[in-house]
């Protein structure tokens, strides 16, 4: 997320850019004074782990997972990407290109690097250059999607600067995978679920939201945002278990799908409903009407909503489990976390439980203390609800990583991040402090970011 011009935030320095890492633990802000980067793991707390104040403007600031690694770009040098090891305080390497760098992607094995018209590829082990895609459609938003699943490491971006084709690119094996043609106006939003295995997709007409199949480009489900007015959608996310999708835009309301099959394996149901009467009457006419017409009745519509405090800013948005139950997280322009409880089996409308103002002071809660209060009940249900098996494949969890070397208690990691190749980032022995100049030739000394 970027925001206009970089709105002045009361107590606070401007806000450039926000977004969260790969797992939804951490937040990264980018401000006019440097960056800040805030644990995520708390509903009652947001704690900063590391502030810096020595890259003004810092207009990208992405984190890889809950490691030390960090890569900010400012707009004092738009076209310089810098890798740093904050807990050390040391910079890894940095990169220079032809031109403004509009986004990065991270996950285990790459680093990519997404330019108006090219994207670089890295190896994010010892940031050697893989490969470069040159002359791309004009993307001036920078939009690009990779998957964090380092097996399965598909990078998408647009295919068309004029209609929403979606190139799929492997970015492990280097070669093209499929192009999608997902939408008929320009793209506005892509995203991958945890796995890799499923892409959504919005345009640029924010009405209707589509969900591919990865790598055979298949469309698996389709839903409508609304019809009364276009909107501009700046954020898509799954659920760690990719049973949710939420979507965020510049209007006051977040959407929440649910994936879900509308009917049985039989193709019948045990006790038939009025809706499920009048959804197979409207199956049924559908085939006598025109094809926009019956596509537009067989969407289907948000599973849950958020009603926002304020309209007209960007945000970006992320479904977590935080402290075992199911939360959306809203991280607005103007320098405010909401947190929101989710009901994963009625859905509706979500309850704010929180709010954490990311400047200066954290106390201005008052207004939630009572939807805190009532919390513990509402946890109930909630947990009883997430125990209930589903239909899909249910994801294992492992003992997992932590930066000081060993596993902590508690810490746990999908089992995703077990695939076939490196489990996690050594911190220590896996990113020295070097630099790495445009011709790659390392000269340089360490600095602090």
């Amino acid at each position: 997320m970027e925001t206009e011009e970089g709105a002045d935030v009361p107590g606070g320095p401007g806000l450039c850019c926000a977004s969260f890492n790969q797992d939804s633990t951490s937040l990264a802000m980018g401000t006019k004074t440097g960056y800040r980067l805030f644990s995520v793991t708390s509903v009652d707390k947001l704690e900063c782990i590391h502030e810096s104040t020595e890259t003004p403007d810092v207009y990208i600031v992405e984190r890889l997972f809950s490691s030390s690694l960090v890569v900010v770009v400012s707009q004092a040098m738009p076209r310089r990407m810098n890798v740093y090891h904050f807990k050390k305080g040391t910079e890894i390497c940095n990169y220079s290109y032809s031109n403004n760098i509009l986004a990065v992607r991270l996950n285990r094995q790459r680093l990519v690097v997404c330019l108006e018209e090219s994207i670089y590829i890295h190896n994010i082990k010892d940031m050697k250059l893989l490969k470069t895609l040159l002359n791309t459609p004009s993307n001036p938003s920078g939009l690009c999607a990779l998957s964090i699943n380092h097996s399965n490491s598909f990078l998408a971006y647009p295919g068309s600067d004029t209609i929403g084709e979606i190139i799929v690119y492997d970015a492990n094996n280097l070669n093209t995978v499929t192009m999608i043609p997902a939408h008929d106006s320009p793209l506005a939003a892509i995203t991958f679920n945890a796995s890799g295995t499923k892409l959504a997709s919005a345009s640029e007409r924010g009405t209707v939201i589509r969900v591919f199949s990865i790598p055979e480009g298949l469309r698996l489900f389709e839903f409508r945002r609304g019809m009364k007015r276009y909107v501009n959608i700046s954020s898509l996310s799954f659920s760690p278990d990719a049973q949710f999708l939420c979507a965020s835009s510049n209007t006051e309301t977040v959407h929440i799908f649910k994936l879900e099959q509308q009917h049985s394996p039989s193709g019948e149901e045990d006790t038939p409903t009025w809706s499920t009467y009048v959804g197979k009457m409207f199956t049924a006419a559908s085939s006598y009407l025109p094809a926009q017409v019956s596509g537009m009745m067989s969407q289907d519509r948000a599973f849950a909503t958020v009603r926002l405090q304020m309209t007209g800013q960007k945000n970006v948005c992320a479904l977590a489990t935080i402290q075992k139950l199911p939360r959306l997280l809203v991280s607005s322009s103007d320098g405010q976390l909401f947190i929101y409880n989710i009901d994963p089996q009625d859905g509706g409308e979500c309850s704010l439980v929180q709010k954490h103002r990311l400047f200066g002071s954290d106390s201005e809660n008052e207004d939630t203390e009572s939807e805190i209060s009532e919390a513990p009940q509402a946890c109930q249900s909630y947990a009883a609800t997430v125990a209930i098996p589903t239909s899909g494949p249910v994801t294992a969890t492992l003992t997992g990583y932590s930066e000081d070397g060993g596993a902590k208690k508690g810490e746990v990691i999908p089992e995703h991040e077990f695939a076939v190749g490196p489990v996690c980032l050594d911190d220590e022995n896996e990113f020295p402090p070097i630099n790495w100049c445009r011709d790659g030739s390392g000269r340089g000394k360490g600095r602090r970011p």
